[in-house]
């Protein structure tokens, strides 16, 4: 081991260190076989959740992942639509709606689909009125709700407020998608738009496994007899559970215990800069 910093490495040296970095970037890909259904697949065990509370819940948008981005300049629409037809097909969990099969849910993955882009445009209100009716349609966007058996479980659509000011608004369902998988999905987007934008074709290679792969897998490794073990083990720690947590409310809660109304707000409070550099190392 080595205590001195990466600015300082040999050419020859971050060679190496970046040769090691891809396999063992390239080992842990392995260890998830490639599935051999490629139609359909278990469930995750996060997924199992999400698909029970949307049972439970049906129409919510809680667990919508709602994302806008502000586009300015020429935009060229056609190469957005490649884009986004492009990632979709990338992605199997895009293309992916959720059936009860024999009484359990199965991911069913759809062999293609074209995303459909509308365009909403607001150009033509007076500007005043413009951004107000932008973020009316974002919010009805983010609430639109998803049926997860027939899909897609995303949606795109396009508002023009000038000819060189656009906002993208794409949305998911939780189920198919995470906060991370959002900044891939961006990411993969911009790289995309600016290859098919300049006539070029995709620079993104296939993906070496897809997330039913890892369901599968879940489902697998965890009913062997090491998860088994560490389930009693954690049973026995936690037993007895402690009783629900009462905190005090301003109004008393629904009395059914599977339902929320999820009526939240946000309070935005200032932290000092020492505060602040004292959470962030306690946190570490």
């Amino acid at each position: 081991m080595t205590s001195e910093p990466i600015a300082t490495f040999s050419p020859a040296k971050l060679a190496l260190l970046e040769m090691t970095l891809k396999k063992h970037r390239r080992g842990r890909a392995q260890s998830i076989p490639r599935a051999a259904n490629r139609e359909s697949a278990p469930l995750s065990h996060s997924q199992q959740g999400l698909w029970v509370l949307n049972r439970l819940m049906p129409g919510s948008s809680i667990y919508h992942t709602p994302t806008a981005a502000r586009l300015t300049g020429r935009l060229d629409i056609a190469a957005l639509r490649q884009a986004l037809d492009c990632i979709v097909a990338r992605h199997q969990a895009l293309r992916t709606t959720f059936s009860l099969v024999a009484g359990t849910p199965r991911q069913m993955i759809a062999e293609q689909l074209s995303l459909e882009l509308p365009l909403i445009n607001l150009s033509e209100l007076p500007e005043a009125e413009r951004e107000a009716e932008a973020q009316r349609r974002l919010k009805q966007e983010a609430m639109r709700p998803f049926d997860l058996s027939r899909g897609p479980l995303i949606r795109a659509v396009l508002l023009r407020l000038t000819p060189n000011e656009h906002i993208l608004v794409v949305t998911m369902h939780h189920i198919v998608t995470d906060g991370w998988s959002v900044g891939v999905f961006h990411q993969e987007l911009t790289t995309l738009y600016e290859a098919f934008s300049a006539g070029r074709q995709s620079p993104l290679g296939e993906l070496p496994i897809q997330y039913a792969d890892y369901a599968e897998w879940q489902r697998q490794r965890f009913e062997g007899p090491a998860y088994q073990s560490q389930l009693s083990y954690w049973k026995q720690q936690f037993a007895p559970l402690p009783p629900v947590l009462e905190l005090p409310t301003d109004h008393p809660r629904p009395n059914a215990p599977a339902y929320q109304e999820f009526r939240g707000a946000q309070h935005e409070i200032s932290l000092s800069k020492q505060l602040t550099s004292d959470l962030k190392l306690f946190c570490q």
